[in-house]
C-alpha cells in the first residue's frame, strides 16, 4: 500500500502562502478539517519543514541512537512522570491507553509484562522550567544540541500554519485562536528508534512496538522514515464505536480492524490529539494507532526473520499548562450539546502520563 492509496487523506498546504487568496485559504482549512472530522490523521505535504532540515534531522537521530547505551545514558529520562525529557532506554516507556483509574492501574501493570521494544529521546523548549532539558554532553555528539534546539522551533513554525487552518476550518472568526495558548514552550519533539527484533516476537505478543494510544495534547506532526508500521484504529463511526473501546485497552483477543499509514517521503502525518477532540466537542478525532510490524523486513525467513530499524520523529503541540480546555462556541449548539466538563491541560497530562512510567520506590533506611 502506498500513501497515494491509503484511507488517510492528502492536503497540500501550498495553497496556505502569504500570497493565496482567502478562497485558497479556505479551502486548505475544509479539507484539513475533514479529514479530522472522518479520519483523525492527514498527510500534509508543501509545508513549512524543508526536505534538507528532515533529512539532517533523521542523521541527527542515527547518530544518536547509535551511540554506547553508556553514553546515551549520561542524558537519562528522570525518574517517574512528571518530567519528559531525556533519553528512555527500551522497556522503560509503556504506551497505552489507561486513563488513571484503578482499573487501568491494573492493566498497565499487565500490559508492562510485555515490553515496547523502543527507545526514544525527548527535547523541549530551553524556557520551560517545569520541564527541563536532558542535554547530552556536547563532546559526545558535537553539534547535536544546537541543530535539535532549531529543529524544534521550526516545527513549531509548522505546527502554527496548522492550527491557523484547524481554527478557520472549524468555524472561529479567528485563524490565530489557537496562537496564544500555544507559544511553543510547552512542545515535546521526540526521536525515536525502534531497532531490529525477530519479526515472530511481534507476531506472537512476546513483544510489541508501541500499543494502540491516543495522543494527549493538540495535535501531533509525525515525520517517518521509509519503513513503516505505523497503523490507525478503526475510523471514527458508530459502527465501530466499541471495537474502538476494545482497541483502547488493548485487547489481544478483540485488536479491532487498523489502516496503514503507509510512509510519504517529507510529508507531516498530521492527527488530532485529546485536547482538540475535546475543544471540538467530538468534531474532530483523536484517533487510537499503534505500531506494529512493519511492512518491509531484512532478507530472512523462518524464525531468523528480522523486522528493520524504524526512526520516526513525532512533535508533540500542546498549550501552556494552565490552559482550560473547554468546548468552543463555534462546536455547540442545541443539537450539539457540550460533551465534556473543562479540564486543565497540566492536569489531564499527569494523569496520562502516569500510567506510561513507573516512579521507582524510594529506599528505606537501615533502622528507620
Amino acid at each position: 500500500m502506498t500513501a497515494e492509496t491509503s484511507s488517510v487523506p492528502i492536503v497540500d498546504f501550498a495553497g496556505w502562502s502569504t500570497n493565496a487568496s482567502n478562497e485558497q485559504r479556505k479551502e486548505v482549512a475544509n479539507q484539513l478539517v475533514e479529514a479530522c472530522r472522518t479520519v483523525g490523521f492527514v498527510y500534509i505535504i508543501n509545508h513549512n519543514v524543508t526536505p534538507k532540515t528532515l533529512a539532517e534531522a533523521f542523521g541527527w537521530s542515527k547518530k544518536l541512537f547509535d551511540l554506547e547505551r553508556e553514553q546515551k545514558m549520561l542524558a537519562p529520562h528522570p525518574d517517574g512522570y512528571t518530567v519528559h525529557r531525556g533519553y528512555s532506554w527500551p522497556g522503560l516507556e509503556k504506551v497505552s491507553n489507561a486513563m488513571g483509574d484503578e482499573e487501568d492501574e491494573d492493566l498497565t501493570k499487565k500490559l508492562r509484562q510485555v515490553s515496547d521494544v523502543k527507545e526514544s529521546y525527548e527535547i523541549g523548549s530551553e524556557s520551560n522550567q517545569d520541564q527541563p532539558n536532558q542535554w547530552l554532553p556536547e563532546y559526545v555528539l558535537p553539534g547535536f544540541r544546537s541543530f535539535m534546539t532549531e529543529f524544534y522551533w521550526e516545527c513549531h513554525g509548522a505546527a502554527e500554519t496548522i492550527l491557523s487552518a484547524m481554527a478557520l476550518g472549524i468555524g472561529l472568526s479567528d485563524e490565530n485562536h489557537f496562537k496564544p495558548s500555544h507559544p511553543g514552550h510547552n512542545n515535546q519533539l521526540r526521536l525515536l528508534h525502534y531497532p531490529p527484533v525477530p519479526a515472530a516476537d511481534i507476531e506472537n505478543q512476546s513483544a510489541t512496538r508501541m500499543g494502540a494510544h491516543s495522543d494527549w495534547g493538540s495535535i501531533t506532526m509525525l515525520f517517518q522514515d521509509d519503513c513503516g508500521g505505523l497503523q490507525v484504529g478503526p475510523l471514527f463511526s458508530p459502527r465501530l464505536k466499541a471495537a474502538c473501546s476494545l482497541l483502547q485497552i488493548e485487547n489481544p483477543h478483540k485488536p479491532g480492524e487498523f489502516i496503514d499509514v503507509p510512509p510519504l517521503k517529507d510529508a507531516i502525518v498530521m492527527n488530532v490529539g485529546d485536547l482538540m477532540m475535546r475543544w471540538s466537542n467530538d468534531s474532530l478525532k483523536s484517533t487510537v494507532h499503534r505500531v506494529t510490524l512493519p511492512t518491509r523486513q531484512d532478507r530472512f525467513t523462518g524464525d531468523e526473520r528480522m523486522t528493520r530499524a524504524r526512526y520516526s520523529i513525532p512533535y508533540f503541540v500542546s498549550p501552556e499548562g494552565e490552559s482550560v480546555i473547554e468546548c468552543l462556541p463555534s462546536c455547540t449548539d442545541e443539537k450539539r450539546p457540550v460533551k465534556y466538563k473543562p479540564i486543565v491541560w497540566d492536569d489531564y497530562r499527569l494523569m496520562r502520563a502516569s500510567m506510561q512510567y513507573e516512579t521507582k520506590p524510594e529506599e528505606v533506611a537501615v533502622g528507620a
